[in-house]
């Protein structure tokens, strides 16, 4: 028997001449678990006692009573290990959190990290103490959060950092990193973010944003209201928030074509130096309505067909080009409304037809569909 059990688990050794005193691992889906098995004099499998490692124990909670019926079957100590191997496997796979169960040195080395960072920068830790949550402020004063997930190997392997950022997070990490000098990276990051939320801060103060409605930290698109159904969408490059930002300009053509000329006349007198607003201003020989000189509810108008102004996630942004009616509808109202009508039809993804409002013709590509 005791050869077969050395050659079965190589990790399972005697530890006397007697062989009644087994002491190793046993291994599970390729972790390894500390054991030790104590047989009585007569080697009987029944009467043994087992001895585990805490990782192993926490692993077998609830099934002991299994443990203990398998070793009271089981005719020898090979066959009962066989059948422990088996009780661990469906143990792992209903509770896959236990694989990552960090070692008591994990949390010695964490509170020696928190200590050296400063316990005031914590606003979160979780029950495992696992995910932290870090609070930063940057030269500008906003508030930032850095969600860090630490691996059981801390800080052999690199833990998982997020924030609400318009950049990927790259953090440097070694097996020597500390959260300390993770939490530094994370500093030279928002500096070289600030002038880019400067610009849009500005943006949003001193103008009306129909987009979107609740901006975070990691949106780089603002849609700026100009006038009744008109607005300008602008994509502001985070490396470079000062240049010249993607425009598009959005209402009806009688509307839009006279901006739309003045920007690409305009074009070439966009100073890096002045504010990403100031410039827009001059370019389009505007000035745009704020907070200080108009209600929202002047640009908020309801869409002519649900009589609502936000559809899950849209807003009104289709407009009839006729300069007497301009109602603004819903891409997908307006499609399922000129698609019912028998008058309409369709090429492609386009459907013609008429206004609801002035009947004047009026088209509309299909609405994107969810994935």
């Amino acid at each position: 028997m005791e050869t077969s059990l050395v050659k079965d688990n190589p990790l399972l050794l005697p530890l006397n001449k007697e062989k009644t005193i087994y002491d190793g691992f046993i291994t599970v889906q390729e972790r390894d678990f500390r054991i030790r098995i104590h047989l009585p004099p007569d080697r009987q499998v029944a009467r043994s006692r087992l001895h585990c490692c805490w990782r192993l124990k926490h692993l077998l909670r609830g099934y002991e009573h299994i443990v203990k019926q398998r070793l009271q079957q089981s005719p020898d100590l090979v066959s009962f290990i066989l059948e422990l191997k088996t009780v661990l496997e469906v143990g792992l796979k209903s509770f896959p959190e236990c694989r990552s169960i960090p070692p008591p040195q994990y949390y010695s080395q964490l509170i020696s990290e928190m200590e050296t960072l400063g316990w005031a920068k914590l606003l979160f830790i979780n029950t495992e103490f696992q995910t932290l949550r870090l609070k930063a402020e940057d030269s500008s004063g906003r508030e930032h959060i850095l969600t860090i997930k630490l691996k059981s190997k801390h800080p052999a392997e690199a833990p998982e950092c997020s924030a609400d950022l318009p950049i990927p997070l790259l953090i440097t990490w070694t097996p020597q990193s500390t959260l300390d000098q993770l939490y530094n990276q994370f500093l030279l990051v928002l500096e070289s973010l600030t002038k880019f939320w400067d610009v849009l801060d500005e943006i949003d103060s001193k103008t009306w944003i129909l987009e979107p409605e609740k901006p975070s930290r990691s949106d780089t698109m603002r849609r700026i209201a100009v006038g009744n159904n008109v607005s300008i969408k602008v994509e502001v490059d985070p490396r470079h928030p000062e240049m010249l930002p993607e425009c598009c300009l959005l209402g009806a053509e009688h509307a839009v074509t006279p901006l739309r000329n003045k920007l690409n006349a305009n074009m070439h007198l966009w100073n890096p130096d002045s504010s990403v607003l100031h410039n827009l201003r001059d370019v389009l020989e505007i000035e745009f309505p704020s907070p200080a000189t108009h209600e929202k509810s002047t640009f908020s108008v309801e869409c002519g067909i649900c009589y609502s102004y936000r559809l899950e996630a849209a807003i009104p942004d289709h407009v009839c080009n006729d300069p007497r009616c301009g109602q603004p509808f819903h891409q997908a109202c307006l499609y399922e409304w000129l698609r019912a009508l028998p008058s309409s039809r369709q090429s492609f993804n386009i459907v013609f037809g008429e206004c609801p409002y002035c009947s004047k013709p009026i088209t509309v590509k299909m609405a994107a569909q969810k994935s």
